[in-house]
């Protein structure tokens, strides 16, 4: 097993060598290398994703990302952003299946600003379609400067498309999802306004009648936002595009009380996948200590999963972090009354004595 461990920028260093910390004490054999991406990589060498970087992930079985972004590249043009790696990740390693839990541990139901009933139990899957949409729509834009800025445009526009197979083979994962959970699946669309998502509508109600076990329901996004708010449970497996699932999650993840905890995973058609957790690379925190790993924890638990064959391993890594919350042990973000506050550091070290 091999993994490329890309910690980016940020809090991205932190959080990362705590879920490596946490992978070394399973005792098993897996190769791991380390690189350079997003800002880290644009100032060693000129880009955010040097093509070292991306022969590594390449090559790998999966890979292990902390995050990228930091204000101070927002001058950049555009192509050198460091948000630009992950996009350039997915689409060369071709990962079109964004898996997004949202759930709500015991231990944290007070931590979530809604009340304790809508949110108690909760357990949602989000399934992002990664590779079309506005992110990749051609062409991205008009502009009259090359620094990613508009001073003086009257005008600028991104192309939102689809094509049919894109939305079979995203549709194709979220039904087979939902036969292992509860078998019912929310298509989220926009399909009142948008053609793009009149043809998702009608797609994925296609590929809904090879699964006549699942319960299919569609939703208008804005409606789902709301209900995501209102009555958060009625979802088990919500399926959408690569903008409105990359809005949506973020909502979901703060019903369980903080980002900081929610994992994600990125696949492709061989199950060779990129791991991250959901939040960004927060660089108003940076090297002080005190984000929160168990994301970036809980994403390893997920790679071992669905990447490495190593279910077992991922359940005992699960089982650790519901320990240490057991435990009352809380970084900053999911600290509340009654706690103890952890550092970044901390909370590894204890995921690593529950899982000893």
């Amino acid at each position: 097993m091999k993994i490329a461990i890309l910690p980016g920028d940020g809090i991205g260093t932190e959080i990362v060598a705590e879920a490596v910390k946490v992978l070394h004490v399973l005792g098993l054999k897996f190769e791991t290398e380390t690189a350079l991406v997003g800002g880290t990589a644009y100032e060693a060498h000129g880009h955010p994703l040097p093509e070292s970087t991306l022969k590594l992930a390449m090559q790998a079985d999966a890979v292990l990302f902390g995050a990228v972004g930091d204000w101070k590249y927002d001058k950049l043009d555009r192509p050198l952003r460091p948000e630009q790696a992950i996009l350039g990740l997915r689409k060369n390693m071709g990962l079109f299946a964004n898996f997004r839990p949202a759930i709500c541990y015991e231990q944290l139901v007070d931590a979530s600003s809604l009340k304790p009933e809508l949110i108690a139990g909760l357990d949602i899957l989000i399934i992002r379609e990664l590779t079309g949409d506005i992110y990749f729509g051609q062409p991205r834009g008009r502009r009259v400067a090359t620094d990613g800025h508009f001073p003086g445009a009257e005008e600028a526009f991104d192309t939102m498309r689809y094509s049919r197979p894109e939305i079979e083979r995203i549709a194709h994962v979220a039904f087979q999802a939902a036969m292992k959970r509860n078998k019912k699946v929310t298509s989220v669309d926009k399909a009142n306004v948008l053609e793009t998502f009149q043809l998702w509508k009608d797609v994925v109600t296609e590929v809904g009648k090879q699964y006549p076990e699942v319960t299919l329901d569609h939703m208008y996004v804005d409606n789902a936002a709301m209900q995501l708010v209102k009555e958060p449970k009625k979802f088990d497996v919500m399926v959408t595009g690569n903008m409105f699932g990359d809005i949506l999650s973020d909502a979901a993840a703060m019903l369980t009380g903080s980002i900081g905890m929610l994992p994600s995973a990125s696949l492709n058609a061989k199950n060779q996948g990129l791991y991250e957790p959901s939040h960004g690379s927060a660089p108003d925190i940076a090297g002080k200590g005190i984000a929160n790993p168990l994301a970036t924890i809980l994403s390893a638990a997920m790679m071992l999963r669905f990447s490495l064959n190593q279910a077992q391993a991922a359940d005992r890594i699960e089982a650790a972090v519901k320990k240490v919350l057991s435990q009352g042990l809380r970084t900053a973000d999911i600290y509340s009354s009654g706690t103890t506050k952890v550092s970044t550091v901390q909370m590894g070290d204890a995921v690593v004595s529950a899982l000893r």
